[in-house]
């Protein structure tokens, strides 16, 4: 069909763009128009007038997200195919911004006045949080890890593989699946760090106890655990009851500038510190001290992983919507810039394992589980906030997909004073093969 409001909106949209509309507008009376129908072409559904607004009053990703969250706009079948094809019709140089002449103007204020676009800025959903408060003051940082950590356990175990493993796994083989992946990060960071019977390791940021369990079931390692997150503390002691790792494992709620005084000043040094996807909510200005903590609650000789999302040197990183709907304040900067915090604390870089394109997988396979269970996640975070973490992951699994955002392992070791780091001289101790090589998960 090509008359109605979508043809409208179309031809107003027309006038901003040098070239065709690139996708296919359907809007709230059935109307069609814009791109034919096929592939890589999206199809791009306005369900009401204030989806217009919303991208009128604030144009690019905050008005797209806060019309997609809200239901006011959706794409039609795939939505990670649908961003796909829009950012790379915009990358390709397909559409480009044009002002309309002076001539058009009054010809878009009737469109504007006829498409209901003239009001007053609809506001952004409720789940669009304002956080108070001094950048990363221990008060505002808890209430940011409260906004996403704590939305529940029973979100997250839906959500989650059996390890609750809330970062990229590590994928050895085509066949893997997410709870292979997942083992297989949990032991590719237990052998760099060299865990064994009787060794100690301190996990800051321990998310919900995946690495913590492993280390202490799997190596026999004597774990020490902080976090900031009350759902996740609970969660951890339940896994702890639950495995038989009383004794084993120790959690602990608190915040990591806390820990050289509370934790490594009476029960340091360790032989071994973990920092798996935490040190992104730590900004810029703090990061010499969370390096400092790493390198203090180490022993000499001992050994330091941080696995940390980033960012390339022109590439944006997490973005306004991550900014604004899902952790406010994180912080991602290009690897090398990471790597001299860290050198600067003292710590000397072994290893930098990048591992950007196994969090595809990683995101795609989170994103699978919460299509399958979308009406359960409805019922625990309401259907804004399912349709939030459904634009998220989409999102996601594109920007590492498209290397707007990365991850990387890295590796550290703490000389002895005569300049001995204890490391191997080849990767090979730590290598984790697929199980076609080695026959079985995680040998």
């Amino acid at each position: 069909m090509g008359a109605g409001a979508a043809q409208r909106v179309a031809d107003a949209v027309g006038a901003f763009l040098e070239g065709p509309v690139p996708v296919r507008i359907r809007a709230w009376d059935g109307s069609e128009a814009g791109a034919a129908p096929g592939p890589g072409v999206p199809t791009v559904v306005l369900r009401s007038r204030r989806a217009l607004r919303r991208l009128l009053w604030e144009p690019g990703e905050m008005g797209l997200a806060h019309a997609y969250v809200s239901g006011d706009l959706d794409v039609d079948g795939d939505l990670a195919e649908g961003l796909s094809a829009m950012w790379t019709l915009v990358n390709a140089g397909t559409v480009t911004k044009r002002r309309p002449g002076l001539s058009e103007i009054p010809g878009l204020a009737t469109k504007a006045a006829r498409l209901g676009l003239i009001g007053t800025k609809p506001a952004p959903p409720p789940e669009a949080i304002r956080i108070k408060g001094r950048l990363h003051s221990r008060r505002r940082d808890r209430d940011v890890i409260a906004h996403h950590y704590d939305a529940g356990n029973a979100f997250y175990s839906l959500l989650l593989d059996d390890s609750m493993a809330y970062s990229s796994g590590y994928w050895t083989s085509e066949d893997s699946t997410l709870p292979q992946a997942q083992h297989d990060k949990l032991e590719l960071i237990c052998r760099k760090l060299d865990l064994a019977p009787g060794r100690r390791l301190l996990d800051i940021g321990c998310g919900w106890g995946s690495l913590a369990v492993h280390a202490a079931r799997e190596h026999g390692a004597n774990v020490r655990a902080v976090t900031i997150s009350r759902e996740q503390r609970d969660q951890v002691n339940a896994r702890i009851r639950a495995e038989g790792l009383a004794g084993k494992v120790q959690v602990d709620l608190l915040d990591y500038r806390d820990v050289a005084e509370r934790i490594t000043a009476t029960d340091g040094p360790f032989d071994a510190v973990s920092a798996i996807e935490m040190g992104e909510h730590v900004g810029d200005e703090h990061y010499p001290t969370f390096a400092a903590t790493l390198h203090g609650a180490l022993r000499p000789g001992g050994r330091a992983l941080v696995q940390q999302m980033s960012r390339g040197a022109n590439a944006p990183g997490g973005g306004a919507f991550i900014e604004t709907y899902v952790t406010p304040d994180m912080v991602m900067r290009p690897v090398g810039d990471t790597l001299t915090f860290l050198q600067h604390a003292g710590l000397e870089v072994r290893d930098v394992h990048v591992m950007r394109e196994h969090y595809v997988p990683t995101i795609r396979a989170w994103l699978a589980t919460l299509e399958e269970h979308f009406d359960e996640a409805v019922s625990l975070l309401g259907e804004r906030g399912a349709r939030m973490w459904r634009l998220y992951l989409a999102g996601g699994a594109l920007a590492f997909e498209e290397n707007r955002m990365g991850v990387d392992q890295i590796l550290l070791a703490r000389p002895t004073d005569r300049g001995r780091s204890g490391m191997p001289a080849t990767r090979d101790d730590w290598a984790v093969r697929s199980r076609t090589e080695a026959g079985k998960p995680g040998t």
